[in-house]
């Protein structure tokens, strides 16, 4: 209400006062002559909107007039989200291959000469040793890298903006007060630019406003290597050397000496024939040879 009402109210609650009873409750004189037309209506308008490092405080300036306010806003990013878990570990390696045959074995040593046989023949010379096995099978391949771990949550949404102050009552005459309101708050996307708008009619404004997200937490650190595979299996065993050679035959014994003639039996009558001489013992054995040489 204003000031014009008022009063006139003012004296129509005094007379009714003063004269009850007069049956009218006021008179109304002729009608005044119209007002000068007010102003116009208030405006608002957004000038800039500035992004600002994460944690940093919110903004809001008029650069303008009460009645046309000219708002440049100042919005800070969303922090940057935490860093994501370790990776699980790689998985086992694959068993490595079967290592390669073993060269074949060096030919054994010739073997020492046999001894001399008692007639004849050395024993044939123990075979060669057997080469030696061959060289084991190179290590498996390292099993595969674990997979990355997986991406940091998205950091939380920066907060909203303040609320603008409401602009100072104008002077009697002049066009309403604008008021301004929170519209829409919309997440954009992360490294996006900030928005701010302004919709409504005058002097009901709606600030509708957009805060990038935070960017995504950097990538967890990469899982570790899996464990080495188990050593492949051992090279065969080398081939047998060759026998070695029949060792040398031994030499034959001396013959043994001749028995001692038997003595001459007593002259006598003739009689029979004395019976003959019994043989004499056979001579000792010769040594035996030496061992034959070992085969190859």
């Amino acid at each position: 209400m204003n000031n014009n009402l008022q009063r006139a109210q003012a004296y129509i609650d005094c007379y009714n006062k003063n004269h009850p009873n007069s049956g009218c409750c006021c008179c109304f004189g002729p009608t005044g002559p119209t007002g000068p037309t007010g102003p116009a209506a208030a405006t608002i308008t957004v000038s800039t909107t500035t992004t600002s490092d994460p944690g940093s405080a919110a903004s809001v300036v008029n650069a303008g007039t009460s009645s046309n306010a000219i708002l440049e806003f100042t919005i800070p990013r969303g922090a940057t989200g935490p860093t994501g878990a370790t990776g699980a570990t790689g998985a086992t390696g694959a068993t490595g291959p079967t290592g390669p045959t073993g060269p074949t074995g060096a030919t054994g040593a010739t073997g020492a000469t046999g001894a001399t046989g008692p007639a004849g023949t050395g024993a044939t010379g123990a075979t060669g040793a057997t080469g030696p096995t061959g060289p084991t099978g190179p290590t498996g391949a390292t099993g595969a890298t674990g997979a990355t771990g997986p991406t940091g949550p998205t950091g939380p949404t920066g907060p909203t903006g303040p609320t603008g102050s409401t602009g100072a009552t104008g002077p009697t005459g002049a066009a309403a007060t604008p008021v301004l309101s929170i519209g829409t708050v919309s997440t954009g996307a992360p490294g996006s630019t900030a928005i701010a708008s302004i919709t409504g009619t005058s002097p009901n404004f709606f600030l509708n406003l957009t805060i990038p997200q935070g960017v995504t937490g950097p990538s967890g650190a990469t899982g570790a290597t899996g464990a080495t595979g188990p050593t492949g299996a051992a090279g065969a065993t080398g081939a047998t050397g060759p026998t070695g050679p029949t060792g040398a035959t031994g030499a034959t014994g001396p013959t043994g000496p001749t028995g001692p003639t038997g003595a001459a039996g007593a002259t006598g009558p003739t009689g029979p024939t004395g019976a003959a001489g019994a043989t004499g013992p056979t001579g000792p054995t010769g040594p035996t040879g030496p061992t034959g040489p070992t085969g190859p």
